[in-house]
């Protein structure tokens, strides 16, 4: 694993934000910029007292950088993060399944710190186990062996002799076939709380994996992922708790740690 993340608290500047799977592209490019418009709100929310931001995957449904050409739309997304990192606050954002290939337009343009593996953050006396979560935990080898397609690197190089407008063609079209689009254009209502059942959630690949993680590391206080989009947070242990985020689709949900304790919020326009 990668060196550890350390971030301190300054001044007013005492939070952590965490957020994943927006999906942004999808289902249609309206639609879209209306969750992007009320994302750019959060981010002015968190900004305000925020140590550092972290985007844990999946900010867009689809995307692709070429060397020369930057994939249209997103410009209030863009300016708005540029804007806080020029402010000076860290924003943090790990590729999920499906923008694997962000490259470097991100870090080099706007200040984003891209991470491409899991993580440990440390804030506040507190450990994080940060990922996106595609490809962890036992089985899904179907993925696995698909992601490591996405990752080679002739495949990427192959990839890029399309022609943009061909190569987001033909990405869009199955983006917008997808569960997600689907969701997203239907708007569905958030689907209730049931009551935690530990002894199921456990047989799911990502509380599985962080359990197993968990007796490697008895020091990881919270183990944080996107790509489930369903948002929960429980405990694995009397010192660590497991969290996934939701998305940005139906819950518009995300979590903040103060310095001492972690909350699942929902996020609602104010305007």
């Amino acid at each position: 694993m990668n060196d550890i993340i350390h971030i301190k608290p300054e001044g007013s500047k005492k939070k952590i934000y965490f957020s994943s799977d927006h999906h942004f592209g999808v289902p249609d490019r309206l639609s879209s910029r209306k969750r992007e418009d009320l994302f750019v709100e959060w981010l002015d929310m968190a900004a305000k007292d925020a140590a550092a931001i972290f985007i844990m995957g999946d900010l867009f449904d689809f995307w692709y950088e070429y060397k020369t050409v930057v994939q249209k739309g997103y410009v209030r997304l863009f300016g708005k993060l540029a804007e806080i990192t020029d402010a000076g606050i860290p924003i943090h954002f790990f590729r999920g399944n499906h923008d694997i290939w962000a490259f470097d337009y991100l870090q080099s343009e706007i200040g984003i710190q891209l991470h491409r593996r899991e993580r440990i953050l440390e804030f506040e006396g507190q450990r994080f186990f940060l990922a996106h979560g595609d490809g962890l935990g036992p089985g899904d080898h179907a993925y696995k062996f698909l992601k490591k397609v996405f990752e080679n690197k002739i495949n990427q190089w192959l990839f890029r002799w399309l022609h943009p407008d061909i190569a987001t063609s033909i990405a869009l079209f199955w983006s917008r076939r997808s569960r997600y689009a689907n969701e997203a254009r239907e708007q569905k209502k958030p689907r209730k709380k049931k009551e935690i059942n530990i002894d199921h959630l456990m047989q799911q690949r990502l509380p599985y994996f962080a359990a197993e993680k968990l007796k490697e590391d008895p020091s990881i206080n919270y183990f944080v992922f996107g790509h489930w989009h369903y948002p929960i947070i429980f405990p694995l242990s009397e010192t660590s708790n497991y969290l996934n985020l939701g998305d940005w689709i139906t819950y518009f949900s995300y979590a903040v740690f103060d310095g001492k304790e972690m909350n699942l919020n929902y996020f609602k326009s104010t305007k």
